[in-house]
């Protein structure tokens, strides 16, 4: 199959991905209510997909080095699908919090893999850019789970929502099984750990999760917590609030993606450390605009404000995506995606929407969201750090 039919089929596989990572948090309100849950333990349905996600992520990588990867691509998608359609059919909290677990474990293994696996089918001098175009899956499949999400939920309530966006990522990854083939790699055994310490030990590989990983702490406290923002303060409905976040994800989200990718290949031809200059420089002028949404009472200069932020934010999709690539080698990039994956989350959203949740109980939404948006500035200090390293 040819390089644009294989990223074309993938890249409608991740935004299913978001699409079903996402739909959680615009049914927030109605999950709420139904099973009468407080803040804290909303957060946590979060971070319980997050925790599994994270640690099952190094796992499937070093199985994806030693597997043909389009084996692990459709199973992932398959279990991920069938786990979100199961979530229709949960009683109680626990079973749900079981349920979107099983839903980190097929993201995670997805997550793993596509990137290094899509990488490779392109030129050097396109990869951001490439993985940028893959990455708009994030904003677009977010976007739609929160708009999918909130119209379902409100005309037939939050369990069918969960059950009918679950179903296409089914025959998407019958399509991925049989349709697409994997180059197989001679690898050279070791154990698990050997390779993972490996990668620990190259600097800029590290200082690109941990900046990854900053950055991530305060998007995933954002993706959870701001249809809820939405609802409880601007006094939006659940569709509403879905529908409005959504257009601000795919406006700021797009954009950021797509000029990321642009900007940090133009920049990586004049230095090598042009992905980490594009990378420190958006995280930074992100900051100032976040802040001024959430002090912001006005509807329009809130929107604005989030709009510019949100889309600094994620500029960085393609270029340390591309990174991860040109820092490691063939044999060992969805080890090197899969430790990557567990660093972003593990020090990112693993832990922000229980911690958004838990500040949210104490205090309030609004003081709890400002905090997690200083997590941009050792962002953009990771990112200009890797550029220094040898």
């Amino acid at each position: 199959m040819k390089a644009r039919n294989i990223f074309i089929i993938l890249a409608l596989i991740n935004l299913l991905n978001y699409i079903d990572r996402q739909v959680l948090y615009s049914v927030f309100p109605l999950i709420k209510e139904d099973l009468f849950l407080s803040d804290k333990e909303l957060g946590f349905l979060a971070s319980a997909f997050m925790l599994v996600y994270m640690f099952s992520a190094p796992v499937l990588g070093y199985i994806a080095d030693r597997t043909p990867r389009q084996k692990i691509i459709a199973l992932s998608a398959f279990l991920w699908s069938i786990a979100t359609s199961a979530c229709a059919c949960v009683r109680n909290y626990f079973a749900l919090i079981f349920a979107r677990s099983l839903v980190g474990v097929g993201e995670s293994g997805f997550t793993s893999v596509c990137p290094s696996f899509i990488a490779e089918k392109f030129s050097p001098k396109v990869r951001a850019r490439v993985l940028a175009l893959f990455a708009l899956g994030l904003p677009l499949g977010s976007a739609l789970g929160y708009l999918l999400g909130g119209i379902l939920g409100k005309q037939f309530g939050w369990r069918l929502a969960f059950l009918i966006l679950g179903l296409p990522g089914i025959i998407l990854a019958f399509i991925v099984y049989f349709a697409i083939k994997d180059t197989p790699k001679k690898i050279e055994e070791k154990p698990p750990f050997t390779n993972y310490l490996k990668l620990l030990k190259n600097k800029k590989f590290v200082f690109v999760c941990l900046a990854q990983a900053m950055g991530t702490f305060t998007l995933g406290a954002l993706a959870a917590w701001g249809p809820s923002f939405l609802n409880r303060y601007f006094a939006y409905d659940i569709a509403k609030s879905g529908t409005i976040f959504g257009a601000i994800i795919i406006i700021a989200g797009a954009l950021g993606t797509m000029l990321g990718g642009i900007i940090g290949d133009r920049w990586q031809k004049k230095t090598e450390n042009g992905y980490f200059y594009t990378t420190a420089l958006s995280y930074l002028i992100a900051f100032p605009f976040g802040i001024l949404a959430f002090l912001m009472t006005s509807k329009i200069l809130f929107f604005l404000f989030l709009i510019l932020s949100t889309m600094f934010v994620f500029i960085q999709n393609g270029p340390l995506n591309a990174s991860v690539v040109n820092l490691t080698k063939l044999k060992e990039r969805s080890m090197a995606f899969a430790l990557n994956v567990f660093i972003i989350h593990a020090l990112g959203d693993a832990m922000s929407p229980y911690l958004v949740g838990f500040i949210s109980d104490s205090f309030n939404l609004k003081i709890a969201v400002i905090l997690s948006l200083f997590f941009v500035l050792p962002a953009s200090l990771f990112a200009y750090l890797a550029s220094k390293v040898k």
